[in-house]
């Protein structure tokens, strides 16, 4: 099988969109959560989100087109735009045909989804967009990014709730590793913060009510959280097949080795609670790597700071592990900070995992007060810890039972 690494990042999110203060600001624990600035939220049991705040579109998109694109769209382009920067890519020197994009979300074109239904409810059919439909489907980012670069590889989207870019990120690994394609641009984008989603996830009980101090809101692992904390955004990474980047001279942040799934087969949104399936996704991603737990160095946990899941997260780490090696390494959230980017979570703590491995750093879980019981174990609280990572999992649990888990290697 072909190896795969990372040669591109690029993230749009509510920690903002150059890379190098993106970092920064995770592994000195900064929170990006805030009072909702983009509509007015009076009335909602959560007022507070991750929102993005440091990106200018028209920078990425012409103002024509931007008319025409969904939030969730124009995210995902600026972070394929920046990634492909990164990379220092030149689609003109690669065949087209060799090149794909898999960018997943979960929710989609919400904002125009919702907008369109205003004017039909108040102009009637006649007066709706014509884009209307394109703009609200999934795998519009993953077209559009293709037709920017002409690239004519596998190209399509996946729609697994908050494992969605994790999956889009296994796929394309995939694809890789078995020769279809010698570089992907993959990952995930999400632009739910508005009055609908808001809404749905109130509704469901499932987010922070913590209005009163919104950095402080998210808190995964820790006994008094109540939540999670939306956010919206798009994180892409450039995949590429290890000769393949070493002949163009690549700068390489780390390898993409094993991809493991699994699915609770339990509920529409409770996560099973031995931790048994999540445990197998992780174990399969481990198999698939090469590697055993004792060389797992980092976790980076699903965690999102709902009591259902992090207690559920810890069983699964020590059953994947087992006791003693779970006991030992680091394990943090990056959600802490960034809050749930839903369908793009998995692609942004996947740019967190490479940086975290390139640079020997572990990001920490900010918020982090109270022990809870039945977390029991090293969330890397409050404070980043300098060690050299040589592989971390990034753990992605999705509504309807959807678990994933990507193992990547410090490359030497």
């Amino acid at each position: 099988m072909k190896r795969v690494v990372v040669t591109g990042m690029g993230v749009v999110s509510p920690l903002g969109t150059d890379l190098t203060l993106f970092w920064d600001r995770i592994k000195n624990g900064k929170s990006g959560i805030r009072r909702i600035q983009s509509f007015n939220s009076t009335g909602y049991k959560s007022q507070i989100a991750g929102e993005v705040v440091e990106f200018n579109p028209e920078a990425f998109i012409p103002k024509k087109e931007l008319r025409r694109m969904d939030k969730f769209t124009q995210y995902a382009i600026g972070a394929a735009k920046l990634a492909v920067a990164d990379s220092g890519l030149n689609f003109a020197s690669e065949n087209p045909e060799r090149v794909g994009v898999i960018i997943g979300s979960g929710i989609g074109g919400l904002h125009y989804f919702q907008e369109q239904h205003s004017i039909l409810r108040d102009k009637g059919p006649d007066r709706c967009s014509p884009f209307m439909i394109p703009e609200m489907i999934i795998n519009m980012p993953s077209g559009l990014v293709a037709i920017e670069y002409n690239l004519r590889g596998p190209n399509y989207a996946v729609v697994s709730a908050c494992a969605s870019a994790a999956h889009s990120m296994g796929d394309s690994f995939r694809l890789i590793q078995r020769g279809d394609a010698d570089i992907m641009i993959t990952g995930g984008t999400e632009a739910a913060v508005c009055e609908m989603g808001l809404a749905g996830f109130c509704a469901m009980g499932a987010l922070s009510t913590r209005n009163d101090a919104p950095e402080k809101a998210s808190r995964p692992f820790d006994k008094n959280r109540d939540g999670f904390v939306i956010a919206e955004g798009s994180a892409v990474l450039i995949l590429e097949e290890l000769e393949h980047a070493k002949k163009r001279g690549a700068r390489i942040y780390c390898e993409l080795a094993g991809f493991g799934m699994s699915c609770d087969a339990f509920h529409m949104t409770a996560p099973r609670e031995d931790g048994s399936t999540p445990a197998l996704a992780m174990k399969l991603a481990m198999k698939d790597a090469g590697v055993s737990p004792e060389e797992v160095d980092y976790v980076n946990a699903h965690g999102t700071s709902t009591e259902l899941n992090d207690k559920m997260e810890t069983k699964a780490i020590k059953l994947a592990l087992g006791e003693e090696r779970a006991r030992k390494v680091n394990i943090s959230s990056s959600k802490s900070m960034h809050g749930h980017l839903l369908g793009a979570a998995a692609a942004i703590e996947s740019v967190v995992c490479a940086l975290a491995i390139k640079n020997g750093v572990v990001p920490p879980t900010i918020n982090y007060e109270t022990p809870d019981p039945e977390c029991d174990l090293n969330y890397t609280p409050n404070h980043a810890e300098e060690k050299i990572i040589r592989v971390c999992l990034n753990n992605s649990f999705g509504f309807g039972g959807h678990n994933a888990c990507l193992a990547f290697k410090r490359f030497e």
